[in-house]
């Protein structure tokens, strides 16, 4: 495999998992909103295992360009970066509107 396909597979890898972990976060926020808490937690675990997947593939290629290989950076690969940090600002807004949501719902 080129250079270029290794970095366009991980540019996508990283697009598509922390896409998923965007829906995931959202899907927990409607399910609160809901009053559906555990379905909400459900939701953000998996949020959460997809940030971790994209975790692994971002660690699998700053350890190859800290080993020396050189990692062709594209503008796919900037905007693979900025899906992941979106991601995560997403699901750790998520976890606090869920928490909010249900502090709401304790109230008599």
């Amino acid at each position: 495999m080129s250079e270029e396909e290794k970095s366009l597979e991980f540019a996508m890898s990283l697009i598509a998992y922390s896409g998923d972990a965007k829906s995931h976060a959202m899907e927990a926020i409607y399910a609160a909103k809901k009053e559906a808490f555990e379905e909400a937690e459900t939701k953000l675990k998996l949020a959460e295992n997809a940030l971790l997947d994209a975790h692994h593939i971002q660690t699998n290629m700053l350890t190859k360009e800290a080993q020396g290989d050189e990692i062709k950076m594209s503008l796919l690969t900037i905007h693979s970066q900025d899906h992941l940090m979106t991601a995560i600002t997403f699901k750790d807004m998520a976890v606090e509107m869920i928490d909010l949501y249900k502090k709401i719902d304790s109230k008599p």
